[in-house]
């Protein structure tokens, strides 16, 4: 593998991770799960700015999250780049249970129990919905599915904020606590490079340079 001090053994099959664009739900800072909410006028706009900045990048594949905020990123991209989109299940958000649609303030109004038991155990969910540990298993389960489908080449990932932050959590081989230490802003690219002898390395984090 290489981390920059010397040449690497083998090409990693490079993941740029775009996070979907703005919805009604990340503007308000509430929990968004598995409803499938759409974008905003703002979110389509963000859409349109990564596209034009991925145009020129030298992608070899799309895929996207099955949910609409997801599939509508990554089907302005995937237009500017010439290329369809590949949609893959393994990489939907986090299922939030009842806590869907509320913001932290009011899940811990409702079930302040609950909500300290999540904070400080990634083995434990949501009521109703899914931990963290478990989407980390089956975003790891993915994305190795993902690597042996497309390995050398350089895959455009449109997902959310959840699957990136465990994708980056991972490569840097932190406990599952780091996630609640990254800020991931709506329509940022994060780029993970992977090597066929299992290592990750993060090229970049919440990278906005094409958002005004």
């Amino acid at each position: 593998m290489s981390t920059g001090w010397g040449a690497p053994d083998t090409a990693p099959t490079r993941l740029v991770l775009l996070r979907h664009g703005q919805t009604p739900l990340s503007v308000e800072r509430r929990f968004a799960g598995r409803g499938d909410i759409p974008l905003t006028e703002e979110g389509h706009a963000q859409a349109r700015a990564a596209a034009r900045r991925l145009a020129a990048w030298p992608i070899d594949a799309v895929v996207s999250s099955p949910l609409l905020r997801a599939t509508d990123t990554a089907a302005r991209a995937a237009e500017a780049l010439g290329l369809p989109v590949e949609v893959d299940g393994g990489f939907v958000e986090t299922d939030f249970g009842a806590w869907e649609g509320l913001t932290f303030a009011e899940a811990r109004e409702r079930e302040p129990g609950a909500v300290d038991r999540w904070l400080a155990d990634p083995e434990v969910g949501p009521p109703g919905g899914e931990s963290f540990a478990e989407v980390a298993r089956r975003v790891g389960a993915a994305r190795g599915a993902l690597v042996e489908r497309h390995r050398g080449r350089t895959v455009l990932l449109v997902t959310h904020v959840t699957p990136i932050k465990l994708t980056v959590q991972q490569a840097m081989l932190a406990p599952l606590a780091a996630l609640y230490r990254m800020h991931l802003d709506t329509a940022c690219l994060t780029e993970v490079d992977v090597y066929s002898d299992g290592p990750m390395v993060v090229r970049s984090l919440n990278d906005t340079a094409h958002l005004d």
